[in-house]
């Protein structure tokens, strides 16, 4: 087997004909392996994102006005149009108690949101997705996860620098061939889940049905959002990592311990793998 350095010299990034992903395929590479480079922005940004982020995880349904305002509680010297923009590229959504029907463009709102009432009965038969921004020392990256609603389990997660759809893509595949094809996919409106890249490799599965939460729901996707929060609070926070290498061994030992050791009690004081497993 080639090194694994000479495989990732071997990657032409501006090559038209064969995209990232088939080249770390066709080289046996993990693409999550040329991106553990943080995006770099100054350093007042990068404090004024960490602090942008912990108020979220505080408080969702704070919008670009009340974040402001609190940021300048602080200290900091800011207007609402550089919140909005750093909250932009944080991905941050504000949620509201109510939907906000009069603010979405039907011709945008791609799918229906499936889960409404919906019993789910067992693994596979919901997966929920969703993207996050991690603050690190020197930069950011962003945590793609995928998780089975029924048992909490992450059945996949990656790392990026960017927010591409292929990169969404190549994780779900990922996840799809380690654990089979779930019934529904549920995400929110992003741009990477509403792009032609998804929906068309999610529409050649052919069994597997497309949902969205509707725009400003606060509880549609509320499991993945609290998996969010707890690896950042009870890891993330904790180990600050400097490094993509360092993050990408941080998230991977606590998903595993999330995954094998960690019981919850919403699914009867067992670990996701436990519930998992037993009932696939």
């Amino acid at each position: 087997m080639i090194h694994l350095k000479i495989r990732r010299e071997m990657i032409n990034k501006s090559d038209k004909a064969k995209s990232i992903c088939n080249q770390c395929e066709l080289l046996g590479l993990a693409r999550s392996t040329l991106y553990y480079t943080p995006t770099t922005t100054n350093d007042q940004d990068l404090k004024l994102m960490e602090e942008l982020d912990r108020l979220y995880l505080e408080d969702p349904t704070r919008g670009t006005r009340r974040m402001t305002k609190e940021l300048k509680k602080m200290g900091f010297r800011v207007g609402r149009t550089h919140v909005r923009t750093l909250m932009q590229i944080m991905r941050l959504k504000t949620v509201y108690c109510r939907p906000r029907t009069t603010v979405i463009d039907p011709a945008k709102y791609k799918f229906p949101y499936l889960l409404r009432n919906l019993v789910i009965t067992g693994p596979n038969h919901v997966w929920c997705l969703d993207i996050t921004y991690v603050p690190m020392r020197r930069g950011f990256m962003y945590l793609l996860a995928i998780m089975d609603i029924y048992s909490r389990y992450i059945v996949g997660w990656s790392l990026s620098n960017t927010m591409e759809a292929e990169w969404v893509v190549s994780t779900l595949k990922e996840a799809i061939n380690t654990h089979g094809k779930p019934a529904i996919i549920n995400s929110d409106q992003g741009r990477q889940f509403t792009s032609e890249e998804y929906v068309t490799f999610v529409k050649k599965l052919e069994t597997v049905k497309i949902s969205m939460d509707g725009k400003g729901r606060a509880l549609d996707n509320v499991y993945i959002e609290r998996f969010f929060r707890t690896i950042k609070y009870e890891k993330i926070y904790l180990e600050h990592p400097d490094t993509g290498h360092e993050l990408q061994g941080v998230c991977s030992r606590f998903i595993n311990y999330y995954n094998e050791r960690r019981d919850h009690s919403s699914i009867g004081d067992v670990a996701p793998i436990e519930r998992y497993r037993n009932a696939a």
